[in-house]
């Protein structure tokens, strides 16, 4: 079952690879996914049933990146 459509004024979720993951952050793959298992980081998403290919789903990493830079301005 697919999930219901987003607002028009909402963008769709789009997945994004650990390699434009890698270059939104500026982290490492290995800090990535250890703030991941850590609960620190959005969780991936299995692209195939069973398979190994992993992708995060980009608005949830902007909200991630975002939280990190409201965090530095309220310590300002």
């Amino acid at each position: 079952m697919l999930a219901k459509e987003n607002k028009s004024t909402e963008q769709p979720n789009r997945l994004i690879r650990i390699r434009e993951v890698l270059d939104l952050t500026g982290l490492s793959r290995s800090y990535i996914y250890a703030l991941a298992e850590d609960g620190r980081f959005p969780q991936s998403v299995s692209l195939v049933r069973g398979g190994t290919s992993r992708a995060w789903v980009a608005a949830e990493v902007q909200r991630w990146i975002n939280n990190r830079i409201a965090e530095r301005d309220m310590e300002a």
